[in-house]
């Protein structure tokens, strides 16, 4: 049972990968579809992970009624659907209705996705849940790289968006059926739920808040200003321009397909405590690039580094949260914390085009290496108990997922 809603969950992250790069690789033709002008063009961008904010909030009192998988299970074909509708409508308030609907799909899903990642982390009693965002890095590849066809082959965006839509909605809602809430000793609610009352604190909640904020803006400085870094900055070609995100994109990958590895060996705080420090170097190397293939150097660091904060954070609240009060306690501080990856997002893309314009883009890259390195004040948070996890990294294998063949 573990194997396949491991299995199916990850399914749930890549799909959600790829959609969410589907749209944000073709923000131009959707502009160029429904004639946004230029001025109202980062009114509908910012509304995005505003309404998603809103969802995953809502989501927080919402599964205290209804189990994370329900939600996921509904929320990812809302956020499918708006997709396929934004790529085939012609009018303002199609969009705007449709994009409404995408951001709080959005933030329901990323919510319930996450609640589930933490409670089968728990059954498994070791670090998976990097591989779960690896799965999200390979579908936004994937998504990338089918927007990226699509707009080669001159498609319109429903052609683009329709087939892949059609496989992956009806994939995601079979495999739903596998997904694997969370079971603690409180008391049963709503739906068989397990809910608490307690919660995790301000103390320990509060600076992985901070951490997930600043890893969202040195994401989305990555994201918005790499390829205008490199050409203007660093006077590289604009086919060059285009590479650093897709190498951002690959290391991401690679490091959360070997991240979960490093936590069993070392343990959580010295592997955000590594990437913390290699993002650091990679920001400080690409402002100080002579060139674009320096610059290029330091994307790459840049995804090596960042690549480990998002998941360890969510690891690290839900594990916080079950110690203070099981699967209820930790469900609403992921649906708390999920708030700060659209904060992150929100505050980065304008602050480095603020800091650009008013100063240098070199000096821009500045703040963000300064925000990351704030990251090691807080790595205690991600610590462990040593009284749960043996050697005061992980919990015995057999302590868990021995029974019945449902372990690796």
């Amino acid at each position: 049972m573990l194997r396949r809603g491991r299995a199916s969950l990850a399914f749930a992250f890549g799909a959600q990968g790829c959609v969410f790069a589907l749209l944000v690789t073709r923000i131009p033709a959707v502009q160029d579809r429904y004639g946004v002008s230029d001025a109202v063009l980062p009114v509908f961008l910012a509304a995005v992970p505003v309404l998603a904010g809103i969802g995953s909030v809502a989501t927080e009192h919402l599964v205290k009624r209804v189990r994370p998988s329900r939600v996921l299970r509904w929320s990812q074909p809302v956020a499918m659907l708006a997709l396929v509708g934004a790529g085939a409508g012609d009018r303002m308030a199609h969009l705007a209705a449709l994009m409404a609907a995408f951001g709080l799909a959005v933030g329901a899903l990323d919510a319930a996705m996450n609640m589930l990642g933490v409670s089968l982390q728990h059954a498994y009693g070791r670090s998976i849940m990097l591989g779960f965002h690896a799965a999200y890095s390979l579908g936004g590849i994937l998504g990338a790289s089918l927007a990226w066809a699509g707009a080669h082959w001159h498609l319109t965006l429903w052609v683009s968006y329709l087939p892949v839509v059609a496989v992956l909605l009806p994939a995601t809602l079979v495999g739903s059926r596998w997904y694997v809430d969370g079971r603690g000793g409180a008391a049963p609610g709503a739906d068989g739920r397990a809910v608490s009352g307690a919660g995790v604190g301000a103390r320990l909640l509060l600076p992985l808040c901070l951490v997930m904020t600043f890893a969202y803006i040195g994401d989305s400085t990555v994201s918005n200003w790499s390829a205008k870094y490199l050409q203007d900055t660093l006077g590289s070609s604009e086919q060059l321009a285009t590479v650093p995100y897709n190498v951002y994109m690959v290391t991401t990958l690679l490091g959360r397909s070997i991240g979960d590895l490093g936590v069993r060996r070392f343990g959580a705080v010295a592997v955000v405590r590594l990437g913390a420090l290699v993002a650091t170097l990679g920001f400080a190397v690409v402002a100080g690039a002579p060139g674009p293939w320096t610059g290029m150097l330091g994307f790459t660091l840049l995804g090596l580094g960042l690549c480990v904060l998002v998941p360890q954070t969510f690891a690290a609240a839900g594990r916080h949260a079950l110690d203070a009060g099981g699967p209820g306690a930790s469900d609403a501080a992921i649906a708390r914390l999920n708030v700060f990856n659209y904060v992150g997002f929100l505050v980065g893309s304008p602050l480095v085009g603020a800091l650009g314009d008013a100063w240098s883009y070199r000096g821009a890259m500045l703040v963000p290496m300064t925000l990351v390195l704030v990251t090691l004040a807080c790595a205690r948070s991600f610590a462990v108990r040593p009284d749960r996890y043996g050697g005061g990294h992980e919990r015995p294998r057999t302590a868990d997922v021995g029974r019945g063949g449902d372990g690796v």
